[in-house]
């Protein structure tokens, strides 16, 4: 992260502005949102308009939340600075926003009557990631993303009305194999902060070592392990594509998008024959752009956007 950018971050937490304007605000959300690299467009152009500073507003806040746990590099000024951001979202639900962040975040929990619990989640998994960076098991793995991808889902579905939980296992599975889709494509990063997302049974059981990814050695010990991981991650997207068949068309364009998104980073992934300790697999924005185009006409024609 560049040091401007920090302290942008860090201001959106530190200084406390009561007096901004909503307009103010939801500027600042909007910028965060727009200009930050994901695998996927956010808020991309055809939500409607109603809808789309909504969802700039919260990934704002998870934005935010998540770089207060990645970029401080100090683990106790981190989980203060995570202290700080937890009691100011309480002091949002209490009525009084403290910043900027929690004036635009403030709008968009009372204009759909958000529980608090979702964002609760996420600062936990935002915690958890500075004082846990290694996992048993793969139910392990899927305890974490619970909290630390689950409930944007869960906040998505929110704000366009789907109140039916029976869509939650299919929304968690879209968003747990999105988390997924992170941690294979970004071995390298993780393991630079001493992060490591593969299960230790499956390292065990494919006998592949810490020194291995420490050291970037790829080897077709590697290659059988990751190939396993992402073969299952893509079971989770196929379920979690049920839930295509209870949206309309308002909020269906985005989420095909984002299945696409993490769709093309496993694919990828199998195109670098799984090798990703010499090179990230990323997406380009004209790359992003044919995801986009293909879901919408696909979506015009009357056919599943993320489905051949």
């Amino acid at each position: 992260m560049k040091k401007e950018e920090s302290n942008l971050i860090k201001g959106a937490v530190f200084n406390h502005q009561v007096d901004v304007s909503l307009a103010e605000a939801e500027a600042f959300t909007r910028k965060l949102a727009v200009t930050h690299y994901e695998n996927f467009i956010v808020g991309s152009i055809f939500l409607p308009k109603e809808k789309r500073q909504h969802i700039y507003n919260i990934y704002a806040f998870a934005r935010i939340g998540d770089d207060l746990a990645d970029e401080i590099p100090d683990t106790e000024e981190s989980l203060s600075a995570l202290e700080t951001y937890e009691r100011q979202l309480e002091a949002c639900y209490a009525g009084n926003p403290e910043s900027k962040i929690f004036v635009a975040l403030s709008h968009t929990i009372r204009e759909f009557d958000i529980p608090i619990q979702p964002f609760r989640r996420l600062l936990s998994a935002f915690k958890q990631d500075r004082i846990k960076n290694r996992y048993a098991s793969f139910q392990d793995v899927l305890g974490y993303c619970e909290n630390s991808a689950n409930p944007i889902g869960e906040l998505f579905l929110h704000i366009f009305g789907y109140r039916d939980h029976s869509l939650l296992p299919y929304s968690d599975a879209i968003c747990t194999a999105l988390q997924l889709t992170n941690f294979w494509q970004d071995v390298n990063r993780d393991a630079a902060n001493n992060r490591i997302y593969f299960p230790q049974e499956d390292l065990e059981r494919f006998g592949v070592s810490e020194g291995d990814i420490f050291s970037k050695h790829f080897s077709e010990r590697f290659r059988t392990l990751l190939q396993f991981e992402v073969n299952r991650t893509q079971n989770l997207f196929e379920k979690g594509k049920e839930l295509f068949h209870f949206l309309k068309k308002d909020i269906l364009l985005d989420v095909c998008l984002f299945v696409a998104g993490g769709e093309a980073i496993l694919s990828k992934i199998k195109n670098q024959d799984y090798n990703v300790l010499d090179r990230r697999p990323d997406l380009s924005r004209k790359e992003q752009v044919r995801l986009f185009s293909r879901a919408w006409w696909r979506l015009k024609r009357g056919k599943n956007g993320c489905k051949s």
